[in-house]
């Protein structure tokens, strides 16, 4: 068994995380931490875990007693946490904030530097694989730059990315964390729609430095407008690339890059978010109308694009396969 500690328990993420692990045949957890919460019952703060477990949050955090530790923090904090206490070097350690998730190479000139050295490996499956299996350290993508990069990769490595890139993407409501803001509340988020962080979004970096490793350069803008959905879960994205390439060959090209991978999978007809969520899946599909290829590319923000893809990285840490503990079914009716 794959003993596990969970940092920052009590919100989305560490909620979604537990419900995962708990139903994990190769996982135990040995304490899930939360200062705020310590000694209450897990399943009074997740009530979706209501006879599912007994398990109580707890203010202690005995590295030395598990295998592998998942950071559930608030952006920023995972650096700061790593600086104040020390972990056994023989822990592996899966961060799911954006502290770690540049290269020390790319951190120059973003808007969002992290530390200038680390021994972090991003952590998307689908490019990254045998890096993650080797790791001893792994930052979890973003959900937005997940949703993205997946629909674009398969351009890249056929070096279609010569020019600017639009992308467009909704996101659900948890995609905002478990606190509640002035942008979060069911009266302001129902029936509404709004844009933020256009063109300065954080995931934008990393998006950009998968493509440039896959692609080998990327001169072209990413030009991403983020908006904020009326609905809890799941991110829809589309993106737009001009090319004159035809599409039966843009269409095998995707199919050939997605062929070995459990959870990213290319389909034939257009996509509908529910597709997608509770799993950890992410679906394509391609369109193309004149010189303008339509990506469209779908996951759920929490699962794919956050602890799924944790759980996933675990699994390839530890040798085992990377669908176990993952095999959900959609929520499509």
């Amino acid at each position: 068994m794959i003993k596990i500690g969970i940092l920052g328990a009590a919100g989305y993420t560490g909620g979604e995380l537990i419900r995962l692990l708990i139903n994990h045949p190769n996982a135990e957890i040995v304490f899930a931490n939360s200062e705020s919460n310590a000694g209450n019952l897990i399943a009074d703060v997740h009530e979706g875990l209501y006879g599912e477990t007994d398990l109580k949050f707890t203010s202690e955090m005995p590295f030395d007693a598990v295998d592998v530790v998942f950071f559930c923090f608030g952006h920023g904090k995972s650096e700061a946490f790593l600086k104040e206490h020390e972990i056994p070097a023989s822990v592996k350690i899966i961060d799911l904030a954006q502290d770690f998730r540049l290269a020390p190479d790319e951190v120059i000139n973003t808007q969002h530097p992290t530390t200038s050295q680390h021994d972090f490996v991003y952590g998307l499956p689908e490019i990254n694989e045998s890096k993650i299996a080797t790791a001893q350290h792994v930052a979890n993508p973003g959900c937005f730059a997940t949703c993205i990069q997946l629909g674009l990769l398969p351009a890249a490595q056929m070096h279609l990315l010569d020019k600017d890139v639009s992308v467009n993407a909704i996101t659900g409501s948890t995609g905002a964390g478990q606190k509640p803001g002035a942008t979060t509340h069911f009266s302001w988020r129902n029936n509404n729609l709004s844009i933020y962080k256009a063109f300065k979004h954080q995931h934008v970096p990393e998006i950009r430095q998968s493509l440039k490793q896959v692609q080998g350069y990327l001169d072209a803008n990413i030009d991403f407008i983020p908006y904020r959905g009326d609905f809890a879960r799941g991110i829809f994205a589309t993106e737009v690339v001009k090319t004159e390439k035809p599409l039966e060959d843009i269409v095998k090209g995707y199919k050939e890059f997605y062929k070995d991978a459990p959870f990213t999978h290319y389909v034939d007809k257009a996509l509908d978010l529910k597709q997608v969520v509770n799993t950890n899946k992410c679906l394509i599909h391609v369109d193309k109308i004149d010189d303008k290829l339509l990506i469209t590319s779908c996951i759920d923000n929490l699962l794919k694009g956050a602890v799924g893809q944790a759980v996933q990285n675990m699994n390839i840490m530890f040798d085992i396969d990377q669908t176990t503990g993952l095999k959900l079914k959609s929520t499509a009716f």
